[in-house]
């Protein structure tokens, strides 16, 4: 996949899929893979997105996203997008709507056709809407697609309500809803190997800053090494309390790799099921058991999900 920052290089009538899609969730693929589809029609496939997320600039708040930029760039990929524009958002919003429609929409991307989400705004202080989108299409014979909300369990499907669900520990349905799992991969840090001493040797990893933090909590994971070996996880996420912590950080358990070590190495951690909330034992013994419960629950998710 090829990614641009402003205009492609080709002078070619596209099919442009409008969003930040942060997570690439159900409703995000519903909107892309209709504008991937176009190829077919001769249209050249476009995903038109930001390199920042416009409700954290706007709002000043931290962006919390739901996926890595790499892991971001792969999906699409996946998806059959092979042409994304990422623009900076700072560049183009004080732009208003109509100026934004003509400038990139029709001069910059020359769209023919053009598929967003039902909420989907664009221009100054977000002005834009789908009903000004639709307008300003028929009076550029531009086709517009408009997709309605993808609901599950009667809940309309946002980045919003799959944030929440993770910080709430509700791991499994906002995997579903993402259609993937969430997590990150990094580097493989030194601990203070308590771990080892135990008999649970750990890896340990600084959380990702630009991914929302998930419920402080053990979870069963899929944690994948450079080998390209996948192993059952049991992860710690939170300041481990029992031990004095006070920097939150991923810690993970497999029970069944008795490998070498690989300290500075990049492992690839994917939340799958939440076990139980972060707790302070009353000694490390105690601690030591409830480790020992958490890997035969863990074993026993992960091998329902990968069977």
């Amino acid at each position: 996949m090829q990614k641009f920052t402003e205009i492609l290089p080709e002078n070619q009538n596209t099919a442009v899929a409008l969003g930040f899609f942060d997570g690439l969730h159900i409703g995000h693929r519903n909107v892309i893979k209709l504008a991937v589809n176009e190829k077919q029609n001769g249209l050249l496939p476009v995903c038109f997105t930001f390199s920042q997320s416009p409700k954290s600039i706007l709002n000043k708040t931290p962006a919390n996203a739901l996926m890595t930029e790499a892991d971001k760039m792969n999906t699409l990929e996946k998806l059959g997008v092979e042409h994304m524009i990422e623009a900076d958002f700072l560049s183009v919003k004080d732009m208003s709507a109509h100026l934004f429609f003509e400038e990139i929409l029709v001069k910059k991307l020359q769209a023919k056709k053009l598929f967003c989400g039902f909420n989907y705004h664009f221009g100054k202080n977000g002005e834009g809407n789908a009903e000004m989108l639709e307008k300003l299409c028929k009076q550029h014979e531009i086709e517009l697609t408009v997709i309605s909300p993808a609901t599950v369990q009667g809940q309309v499907v946002s980045s919003t309500l799959i944030r929440s669900l993770i910080q709430s520990g509700k791991i499994s349905l906002a995997n579903k809803l993402l259609c993937s799992r969430f997590g990150f991969s990094s580097i493989i840090e030194y601990g203070r190997q308590l771990g080892r001493r135990i008999g649970t040797p750990t890896i340990n990893q600084p959380l990702c800053k630009e991914l929302v933090v998930p419920k402080f909590g053990v979870y069963v994971s899929a944690v994948t090494l450079e080998s390209g070996k996948t192993y059952c996880g049991v992860t710690n996420i939170g300041i481990k309390p029992t031990v004095g912590g006070t920097v939150p950080l991923c810690e993970s358990w497999m029970p069944e790799y008795d490998g070498e070590e690989i300290y500075g190495q990049t492992a690839d951690v994917r939340l799958i099921d939440f076990i139980r909330e972060e707790k302070k034992f009353a000694s490390i013994d105690e601690l030591k058991s409830a480790i020992a419960e958490n890997g035969k629950t863990a074993l026993k998710i992960f091998e329902n999900q990968n069977s």
